[in-house]
């Protein structure tokens, strides 16, 4: 992999508009529509699809064109793209040091609000740093779940991000694989942030050291999250769809 990353880095310092799908392909393998997406696939089949983020800061970035740059924007325009004719509409709730019972309490609201056929929850990184138990995390996550489905709405649960600077300060693992199981046993998709931006740090297609210093870098790597969401989203929304697919 070493040679393809350090092409990859060449294509970004150059400028190359080609760099985000190559950049964002090189993670793909790690994207799977394990679950199907059916009320995403009936709002399609009306052409109108709403979508809710529901998360921490990490959902943001900051900057005058924050808004613009942060994966839930670029995972609307990647929609768009992917679905012509379909009006696509994506709302984000983010709150900075949320765990995923805070979430839990605005999830009444929003669903009166917003009525989403698809919910994105990201959740994880607060609880983790909180040293919350992780069977009151796991319980929430079910909760959580178990509410929205009650409400028609699909889910896909997100866990945390990866970064080299944290990795020893902070213990994620446990709460990842809580994610992974609970997503697992209640049949929604779960992306694996974390895998996905530790693969792109380990063969060099993003410094993540440098992610909180650089804005482009971190608009790019929300790019390819959102770009990856939303071929997720399409996979798992298609009647004939296997399991377990690459999205490439």
């Amino acid at each position: 992999m070493k040679p393809l990353a350090t092409a990859l880095i060449g294509v970004l310092l150059c400028g190359n508009a080609a760099f985000a799908d190559s950049a964002c392909d090189v993670a793909a393998s790690l994207v799977s529509a394990d679950f199907a997406l059916h009320h995403v696939a009936a709002a399609i089949g009306d052409h109108h699809l709403d979508v809710v983020v529901i998360g921490s800061a990490s959902s943001t970035l900051a900057g005058p064109a924050g808004n613009k740059e942060a994966f839930p924007a670029r995972l609307e325009a990647a929609l768009v793209a992917q679905l012509p004719g379909i009006a696509v509409k994506v709302t984000t709730y983010a709150k900075a040091r949320q765990t995923a019972a805070d979430m839990q309490q605005q999830f009444e609201r929003v669903l009166k609000t917003d009525k989403p056929a698809l919910v994105i929850w990201q959740t994880g990184t607060v609880d983790a740093m909180r040293h919350i138990d992780t069977d009151e995390f796991s319980a929430a996550l079910e909760n959580g779940i178990g509410e929205l489905q009650a409400a028609n709405s699909d889910i896909i649960l997100m866990n945390m991000q990866y970064s080299p600077r944290t990795e020893s300060m902070i213990a994620v693992a446990p709460y990842a694989e809580a994610m992974r199981i609970v997503a697992l046993q209640h049949e929604v998709p779960l992306f694996d942030r974390f895998s996905i931006m530790k693969h792109w740090s380990e063969v060099g297609t993003f410094d993540l050291n440098e992610i909180t210093k650089k804005i482009d870098t971190a608009g790019q790597v929300h790019d390819c999250i959102g770009r990856l969401l939303g071929r997720l989203i399409v996979e798992g929304a298609k009647p004939t769809r296997g399991g377990n697919q690459n999205l490439n």
